[in-house]
């Protein structure tokens, strides 16, 4: 591409471009990722074009077909980048003007880098996000297979990091299914939030031009355009709100890993992970590091680095275009990618995890986590609630202080000193039973967990068809694979 005072674009420079400017200015390097999603929407804008009778249809096809060449080079990599050209977009122009002359230059009819960019992105995010959202699909339904394997299997519940109360394997997952089943949501929701197509909006204030813009968003697969070219091609709200969704399920996959790194120790032995997701020490023989939990929960640092980042370079700008926005890319980009993985990773360690079914139980007696059902016995005698904590609380002081449990101390003398009849104790301290009373909705019940894990499926199914939306190619994606 010819060029002026080693420019691009624009005349009446004196010098040439500063080395360090050119190397600063250049977003080739990272923004080459959308390389399929600009290529798309330039075939779109092409058709636009041709359809409004702004470029012949001779101009067209050679213009569509020197992009599937293009794009076929990218994907084997046989493309040769050049960081003279700043970015993705001026990378492909200029080897298209190479491919095919002088057609290339009326691509760019109507149409600004601004507006290019930020429908670039929004066709990028619609694939990385479906794609997200398929992978906690995958997560939520390995997981809830999982619930229901462990759906009666008796563990400790915490707050605090301290025992509390009776749950079951099968509930704890379910909790976190629970989570990523909202971030799913949150996906979704912000998906529906950009779909709007920003083409049209040049760089700023539109086009004297006759062009189609609700064509080009038809050709795209965008159910609308943007309402105000201004705040089409200045605002990255929907970077900012995907960000925010994958900074809030990294924080969900850091509390798994976090109970992953807890549980796997010796100290709670409740699961032992794979060796393949363990590494070794550079000292110490005897070592199983849970690395890959430690990263799943440190990675979620990372992710919110990138969320502040970008809305820190956004909260200042004036409308419209300013250049702080090329800083919008690698934090998205950073975030969604390290989500992605994170997700996967969590699927596949956690479907390997072997729990221990006898370490999951024995914690149970240590902790006095059926006090309060004793509670409830005293309450179902017609003891009021306070009273019988207080009975039921110095009761666990005393077995404390003597090193002792309800189990070693015995149904008798736990009756005797509760005022309590013997039978009524035994039932209380009997945990499957403790487990099956505890059967309102949401509550860790056997039969709750299998209900709540067979009705995972119903859900997943719901979501799959919301996803459905988001992965039907869009026209202009079939007009470049030459359909």
């Amino acid at each position: 591409m010819a060029t002026k005072g080693d420019r691009l674009w624009g005349g009446g420079y004196e010098e040439a471009t500063h080395p360090l400017v050119q190397r600063m200015n250049a977003s080739v390097s990272f923004d080459q990722l959308l390389a399929r999603d600009d290529i798309v929407g330039s075939v779109a804008h092409a058709t636009m074009l041709r359809d409004a009778s702004l470029l012949t249809t001779e101009d067209h096809g050679a213009i569509v077909s020197g992009l599937r060449a293009i794009l076929a080079d990218i994907e084997a990599g046989d493309f040769e980048w050049s960081d003279a050209r700043e970015d993705v977009h001026m990378n492909i122009e200029a080897a298209l003007r190479d491919r095919i002359g002088e057609p290339a230059g009326r691509l760019h009819t109507a149409r600004s880098r601004n507006d290019q960019v930020a429908t670039d992105e929004r066709l990028w995010l619609r694939r990385t996000l479906a794609g997200i959202v398929n992978a906690l699909v995958e997560l939520v339904e390995s997981l809830a297979a999982q619930a229901l394997d462990y759906a009666a299997w008796p563990m400790c519940g915490y707050t605090h990091l301290q025992r509390a109360q009776p749950v079951t394997l099968g509930h704890h997952l379910l909790a976190h299914c629970e989570a990523f089943l909202r971030d799913a949501d949150r996906v979704l929701d912000a998906l529906e939030r950009a779909d709007v197509c920003p083409l049209g909006s040049g760089a700023l204030a539109g086009t004297t031009l006759p062009i189609n813009r609700a064509r080009t968003a038809e050709l795209l697969g965008f159910s609308g355009v943007t309402r105000n070219s201004l705040d089409a091609v200045s605002d990255r709200d929907h970077l900012v709100e995907a960000m925010a969704a994958a900074a809030i399920g990294m924080t969900h996959i850091s509390r798994v890993g976090e109970e992953l790194v807890l549980f796997a120790s010796a100290e709670f032995g409740y699961l032992k992970l794979r060796d393949a997701f363990t590494t070794g020490s550079s000292l110490m023989p005897q070592k199983k590091n849970p690395d890959m939990a430690e990263l799943a929960r440190g990675k979620a640092g990372r992710v919110l680095g990138d969320l502040v980042a970008l809305i820190t370079t956004l909260k200042g700008l004036p409308l419209a275009y300013n250049k702080d926005m090329q800083e919008d890319k690698e934090p998205v980009f950073d975030a969604l990618a390290t989500w992605r993985d994170c997700i996967d990773l969590l699927t596949a360690m956690m479907a390997a995890a072997m729990w221990k079914k006898k370490a999951l139980a024995d914690g149970l007696d240590r902790g006095f986590l059926l006090a309060t059902d004793l509670a409830d016995a005293l309450v179902a005698n017609d003891v009021p609630f306070r009273e019988a904590h207080e009975r039921v609380a110095t009761l666990v002081a005393d077995l404390s202080r003597q090193g002792t449990t309800f189990r070693r101390a015995g149904a008798a003398a736990v009756a005797r000193t509760l005022g309590l009849p013997v039978a009524d104790v035994r039932d209380a301290l009997n945990i499957r039973r403790a487990l099956s009373r505890r059967d309102v909705i949401g509550a860790p019940s056997p039969k709750r967990v299998r209900q709540q894990g067979r009705a995972m499926k119903r859900r997943l199914d719901k979501l799959r068809k919301r996803l459905a939306t988001w992965q039907t190619a869009c026209p202009a994606e079939v007009i470049l694979d030459g359909a």
